[in-house]
């Protein structure tokens, strides 16, 4: 238990943004999951537009700090090899 007002503070904020982040990172999961299915299926017009949702979504999580810029960019970069694999 905290020993203090902003101890107290602290621990709330620490909360609060800890189920934000959860919710972006389970949203991030669902995106890519989504999208290799459709890369999986062959279906090049759907996954190119779940490419650009999933990339999006990365790029913002990358701008809050939800996760790092190099996760993302090498997240992005390999969902891209994929991509490019559809025959």
């Amino acid at each position: 238990m905290p020993n203090n007002k902003s101890a107290e503070r602290r621990m709330r904020n620490s909360a609060r943004k800890q189920v934000q982040n959860r919710s972006i990172s389970t949203r991030l999961h669902s995106l890519e999951k989504r999208y290799l299915q459709l890369v999986g299926a062959g279906k090049k017009d759907d996954a190119a537009k779940a490419f650009q949702a999933v990339s999006s979504a990365l790029d913002k999580a990358a701008k809050t700090g939800v996760v790092p810029r190099s996760r993302a960019s090498r997240k992005k970069s390999r969902l891209a090899l994929r991509f490019n694999g559809i025959k």
